[in-house]
């Protein structure tokens, strides 16, 4: 039996090129087979484009801001996130990537930095592939390994000290248990491979930062990728701190540092480089790795402003990330595409890319970054059927030109309340407003009722993280050069 044939007919349709204008879309199995003109004059009034990736994020079913961390640096936020009682792996999974689904995201990276715990990994990472496999996403995931700095950049033990007793037992019990070694490490990034990787789920190495892993775990990460192939995901230079605290123990520059242990490769995404300079940057380029700006994180955590045209300028790879952080909290990866555009693009007519380049990078930058395919980002015969339909008749409800550029009305008002159809792989996989994979508001009800109920554990967690707070805010304050 012969996969049938779905056409699309689409009253604009957004490809590699540029706005191509009434086209009929043709979807066999999991692929484009055709692309052409549309010759129906009823062509339904779709806005048809690349579905969007989500190259950085975390995975949290439930939005930060609900456990109170907002409003404060990362380097105190952080340390809220242990506040997240632990649920059913699965369903906070599912949770998490119908929630990008339902934002235009059909590709969606996973740096895994907090378990749940209730199982061993393998066991539960094979459940959350089971959840991205059923709403329907492509899906990286990058196991969390880290190994040194838990608490600050530095000796915590002053900061320890001065704690009341029960507040101090509370933070070491919840946040500083002992790590993992280098080789248990990649042993276990093996086993989770193992019980998990397939072709639309992409397990990767994922040292946390510079900051929180030794150079032994960075250096048999190098290794160990360049050995199996398999990519890694990381964060760098997020924060001012960070940057200070990187410049004082790699007086050489941190990012050469990476080079020399052969982390610096193709196989390699660095999740924000918000304060990168510009050596550091054509480096980056140099060894064609993918960076992953995450504009709407950046500003709810006052971390700064990506030196984004200064990254095109080196001609780096730079594909968008979410973070589990969207500008309105709600994973709407339309709204973060326009606001990283606008916030980065340059100005006044000294413009660093344009409207159609800044998607063509989100979308094949990341796509790559995610997978570590090098497809996306076409609507083309032979591409992926992965397509963002969009209601074009909501978008230009004022209806006073017809001759409107469409990816400048995409740029313009787009949020996800515009998606009509989400389709990944050839499957539809969010319809008008609804994810067609799971149950998502049971799913949804049943997490949050997990969640209420275990959020009466946390009293003393979140007393103790009141009184740190001052504490660390005092460190980094006094951290020289910031």
């Amino acid at each position: 039996m012969t996969d049938p044939t779905r056409t699309i007919d689409c009253t604009h349709v957004i490809g590699p090129t540029g706005s191509l204008g009434a086209q009929t879309i043709a979807i066999k199995g999991d692929a484009i087979a055709a692309v052409t003109p549309s010759k129906s004059a009823a062509a339904e009034k779709l806005l048809a484009m690349p579905a969007l990736v989500n190259a950085h994020d975390h995975g949290r079913a439930v939005r930060t801001s609900s456990i109170g961390a907002d409003a404060m640096p990362l380097e105190i936020w952080i340390n809220y996130i242990g506040l997240f009682p632990a649920v059913d792996p699965y369903l906070a999974a599912a949770m998490s990537y119908a929630n990008s689904a339902l934002g235009g995201a059909g590709t969606v990276m996973n740096h895994y930095t907090r378990a749940q715990g209730l199982t061993d990994l393998p066991t539960e990472v094979a459940e959350v592939a089971r959840a991205a496999r059923d709403v329907g996403i492509r899906a990286g995931f990058a196991v969390s390994m880290k190994d040194r700095n838990p608490l600050v950049y530095g000796d915590a033990g002053p900061l320890l000290a001065a704690l009341p007793a029960e507040a101090r037992r509370e933070i070491e019990a919840r946040l500083l248990k002992p790590p993992l070694s280098p080789q248990d490490y990649i042993k276990l990034v093996d086993d989770v491979a193992a019980a998990a990787d397939s072709p639309h789920f992409n397990v990767q190495y994922g040292p946390n930062g510079v900051q929180w892993c030794s150079d032994e775990l960075l250096q048999a990460i190098a290794k160990a990728s360049e050995r199996t192939g398999r990519r890694v995901h990381m964060h760098l230079l997020e924060t001012k701190y960070q940057r200070a605290w990187a410049d004082e123990t790699y007086p050489h520059g941190v990012v050469r540092m990476l080079d020399n242990i052969g982390l610096l490769s193709p196989r390699l995404t660095l999740a924000h480089c918000t304060w990168a300079n510009q050596y550091e940057l054509d480096l980056l380029a140099e060894r064609d790795v993918t960076i992953t700006v995450n504009t709407s994180s950046n500003l709810h955590l006052h971390s700064g402003v990506a030196p984004v045209p200064q990254m095109h300028k080196s001609i780096c790879k730079v594909a968008m990330g979410i973070d589990s952080k969207a500008l309105d909290d709600d994973d709407d990866a339309l709204r973060e595409l326009r606001l990283s555009y606008l916030l980065h693009a340059g100005t006044g007519f000294d413009l660093q890319t344009t409207r159609l380049q800044a998607l063509q990078q989100a979308v094949g930058n990341g796509r790559f970054a995610v997978t570590n395919v090098n497809d996306g980002g076409r609507i083309e015969p032979g591409a992926a059927a992965d397509l963002l339909l969009l209601d074009w008749a909501a978008l230009d409800n004022d209806g006073l030109r017809d001759d409107l550029d469409p990816l400048h009305v995409l740029y313009s008002r787009a949020t996800r309340a515009h998606i009509r159809e989400l389709i990944v792989g050839g499957r539809s996989i969010v319809t008008d407003g609804r994810v067609l994979g799971v149950d998502l508001p049971a799913v949804r009800a049943e997490v949050l009722d997990k969640m209420r109920a275990g959020m009466a554990a946390n009293a003393g967690m979140i007393q103790a993280l009141a009184a740190l707070q001052p504490g660390v805010t005092k460190y980094y304050l006094d951290m020289p050069c910031c």
